[in-house]
């Protein structure tokens, strides 16, 4: 919480008439408290599993297989730390935020990232996370400072006068000062942070625009920043940083940190160098082994709304129809995946939502296709080059031309001059690409697609050709359904043959 706490710290409240009305009249976030939060089990009336944990299961089974995890601290040192050195000390491990202590701040810079630690508070003990900081900033303004506060202590709260002269203990603090908000911006779920004296776990995710925060394994926070208006009405211009310090925001209070440590989701390599075809990278799962269809699907249905309402018998009978054509037409010739221009698309057999994914690709001349991500068209694939659309200089006749294939590809009017890889089916947002970065007919090139939220970025071939484009739901024509949060990954075919290999996939936590 920024130093401006600092000036309430009065041992007695007496709370006048104005601070009694705000008092009453502040939205202040529920609190429920049940026994079963931490193993994520019930709810208080032992029902339905917190879907504040489940969520968080979720988040840490995707850390768990994408999360290249690095220390923070390197014995009993603060290397690689600068700021208040004086104010912090190293124990056995165990970080120390001195009383008096104030800003710590990486001698890195980080963009995306998942920060996990764990740390204990004593009462009413307040100090933050400041993330994407930049060098001098003030964590709250300049970056985004994430609470670490006893916001139950005494030194929060006072007592206010009721309707018939009853008083009642009342928070002074804002929603959006509570434990795990990202302050003055977003306020956080409470009711998940332990006794002073416990140690809790919290993992702060920062990727793109998405904000997420998990306390004791529950989300508390998940918000899409470019999306927020934060709610202190301050501007808050440090929810745009791209990237920035990590700071321990100290405001005097004796607070204890422990088993620091960090994973880089920033952007991957547009391109990687692979010794070896269909084998990931570090941090990547392979969609395509290389030797056979596992994984993979038939496409149960063209419109994926459809395919959503198929229940029981009906979806089962569907997804084997569609394997057994899936199986007539899709093979694998000698590691590449091959398709032979006839039956349906290729389906991923799980469901993804945020990721980064590297595809090459290869096309015959005059060839079309294109990927679905979360079930949705398209990011396009086809030949700018193709002879058989070649315009003769007049404009008559049926491709034999004289026009040279650099004036074709200016004078052609349906985009595909402009090259692959834009947003085919994008009516609000952009959908085509930025530059042309095809390589011609039969030669392999290849995708980096990242997607976060509804947002994706895509690099053909080194170039970044679609820079955070929202890919709109083409199977809602009205315009106000979102995107899918996950579901499968298409290979999309326009009855020509299709080759792929070396499909990677880094899931990111969402």
């Amino acid at each position: 919480m920024p130093n401006t706490l600092n000036s309430h710290r009065h041992p007695v409240w007496k709370l006048d008439l104005h601070f009694k009305l705000l008092a009453m009249l502040s939205i202040v976030p529920s609190i429920c408290f049940v026994g079963t939060f931490a193993s994520g089990q019930t709810t208080q009336d032992g029902g339905a599993k917190d879907p504040n944990v489940v969520a968080g299961q979720h988040v840490d089974s995707i850390l768990n297989t994408s999360a290249i995890w690095k220390p923070m601290l390197q014995g009993d040192s603060l290397k690689g730390w600068t700021g208040d050195l004086k104010g912090y000390t190293v124990d056995d491990g165990v970080l120390i935020c001195k009383q008096g202590g104030k800003n710590l701040v990486t001698e890195k810079t980080y963009s995306d990232l998942a920060f996990q630690f764990e740390f204990k508070l004593e009462e009413s003990g307040n100090n933050g996370i400041g993330i994407r900081v930049p060098t001098g900033g003030h964590p709250a303004s300049s970056g985004m400072e994430i609470q670490i506060l006893d916001h139950n202590g005494a030194r929060y709260s006072g007592m206010a006068e009721m309707s018939g002269g009853k008083k009642r203990k009342l928070s002074w603090l804002k929603p959006w000062q509570y434990h795990g908000s990202i302050y003055g911006v977003t306020p956080a779920k409470t009711g998940y942070l332990k006794p002073v004296g416990q140690w809790n776990q919290e993992t702060i995710i920062a990727i793109d625009d998405h904000v997420i925060v998990m306390l004791n394994g529950a989300v508390i926070v998940d918000a899409f920043l470019d999306d927020t208006v934060p709610v202190d009405g301050g501007t808050h211009p440090g929810i745009k940083n791209k990237a920035g310090h990590l700071v321990l925001a100290g405001h005097s209070d004796r607070v204890e940190f422990r088993k620091m440590k960090i994973a880089d989701y920033s952007v991957s390599p547009a391109t990687h160098v692979s010794q070896q075809d269909n084998v990931p990278p570090r941090g990547f799962t392979p969609l395509f082994n290389g030797e056979n269809l596992q994984g993979w699907k038939g496409l149960a249905h063209k419109n994926a709304n459809s395919r959503r309402q198929l229940k029981g018998d009906a979806a089962t009978q569907a997804q084997v129809t569609a394997d057994n054509v899936m199986r007539e037409h899709w093979s694998v010739v000698e590691g590449v995946l091959t398709y032979d221009g006839k039956g349906q698309s290729l389906c991923t057999d799980k469901d993804y939502g945020d990721f980064e994914m590297y595809v090459d690709w290869k096309i015959p001349a005059g060839a079309d296709s294109g990927i679905y991500l979360r079930g949705t068209p398209q990011i396009q694939i086809w030949d700018p080059w193709d002879l058989r659309m070649k315009p003769k200089a007049d404009g008559l006749g049926d491709g034999a031309g004289d026009l040279t294939t650099e004036q074709w590809v200016a004078a052609y009017k349906n985009g595909r001059n402009l090259g692959s890889g834009g947003l085919w089916n994008n009516k609000r947002w952009r959908n085509s690409p930025t530059v042309l970065a095809d390589k011609k007919p039969g030669e392999w090139n290849r995708f980096l697609i990242r997607m976060v939220g509804d947002k994706v970025t895509i690099w053909l071939n080194g170039k970044k050709i679609v820079d955070r484009v929202a890919l709109e739901n083409y199977w809602d024509k009205s315009g106000v359904v979102p995107l899918p949060r996950a579901d499968q990954i298409e290979l999309q075919h326009h009855g020509s043959a299709l080759y792929f290999k070396n499909l990677y996939l880094r899931e990111l936590p969402y």
